[in-house]
């Protein structure tokens, strides 16, 4: 069902990776910037990411997995113990905006402007450039591919485009897009809040789980990419993060999974592209330069 599957290393079957966006409160003062100093439950439900890191990274160590943490700038400054936590046990940071601010409602000129910022702050904290970024909201816009790759970033995390791996392909040079798609995010399944006017219908864990279960059953036949894109403060729930340790558990037991942080699978897909072993779907960006000339003449 997948016309290009990747090789994967050691004849794995398919390529997990569980990634978590450490946003915290950020979201919130960028959108309600007046407010939100007033609102105490909103914040306290968003610092639970003080509470749920901690506990991914020991069910993360209790089975040997090294995995990505998307993490925007601001975050990062205003809690660094939590960047020391996850360095110590050796897994990547990658960028995810500053104040995870919405790249396609800004500018060229300011999108670029923030991507510089948030890479500069996790090259001070961290010793290393970011290798990979998550627009937020998935808003990438359609300068975002160029900008990667002029900064010299390897791989996208946005776009919901495919099954496995494929290449943006800009006038700065190719940006790995590493996919995933809504269902393997844990807002619509579990995220209700009247602060953000969020109100999604809350699943229980094995609701969720049997969603993310199916999609990668899906990825394991077919030798596809399966990404989990998590929220501490969301999936690091007490009961949630108890199912997420029974899924791991579950799927090593299936054996030949290739599980890895973004940038080895990043880097593992340019390799088999240069060896001339895969090849991958390319995608032009833009896809559009602007308005369609269908509309553009309709107007005029």
């Amino acid at each position: 069902m997948i016309a290009n599957p990747l090789p994967w290393p050691n004849g794995a079957r398919c390529a997990v990776a569980i990634t978590f966006d450490i946003d915290t409160d950020s979201f919130l003062h960028l959108e309600q910037p007046e407010q939100a100093p007033k609102m105490l439950s909103a914040l306290s439900w968003l610092r639970y990411d003080e509470i749920a890191v901690p506990r991914i990274l020991e069910v993360f160590r209790h089975y040997s997995l090294k995995q990505t943490f998307f993490y925007p700038a601001w975050c990062m400054e205003r809690y660094p113990h939590l960047v020391e936590m996850i360095l110590k046990d050796g897994h990547e940071i990658a960028a995810h905006g500053y104040l995870h601010e919405e790249p396609n409602k800004l500018t060229r000129e300011r999108e670029h402007y923030w991507l510089r910022r948030q890479i500069d702050v996790i090259a001070k904290m961290t010793g290393r450039r970011p290798r990979g970024w998550r627009a937020p909201v998935y808003k990438a816009s359609q300068y975002s591919p160029e900008l990667l790759a002029e900064e010299g970033l390897v791989y996208d995390a946005s776009l919901m485009g495919d099954d496995v791996p494929y290449v943006l392909r800009t006038k700065n040079g190719d940006v790995v897009e590493l996919p995933s798609h809504v269902a393997l995010d844990d807002w619509p399944h579990f995220v209700h809040s009247f602060d953000i006017d969020y109100r999604m219908p809350v699943k229980s864990p094995d609701e969720a789980f049997a969603c993310y279960w199916a999609e990668f059953e899906a990825a394991y036949d077919h030798g596809g990419l399966w990404i989990g894109v998590w929220h501490p403060f969301v999936t690091g729930r007490l009961s949630r993060c108890v199912r997420m340790a029974r899924m791991i558990e579950d799927m090593l037991t299936k054996k030949r999974i290739w599980f890895a942080p973004m940038e080895e699978i990043a880097r593992h897909a340019q390799a088999c592209i240069a060896e001339g072993t895969w090849q991958p779907r390319i995608d032009r960006i833009p896809y559009y330069e602007d308005t369609i000339p269908e509309l553009r003449d309709a107007a005029e």
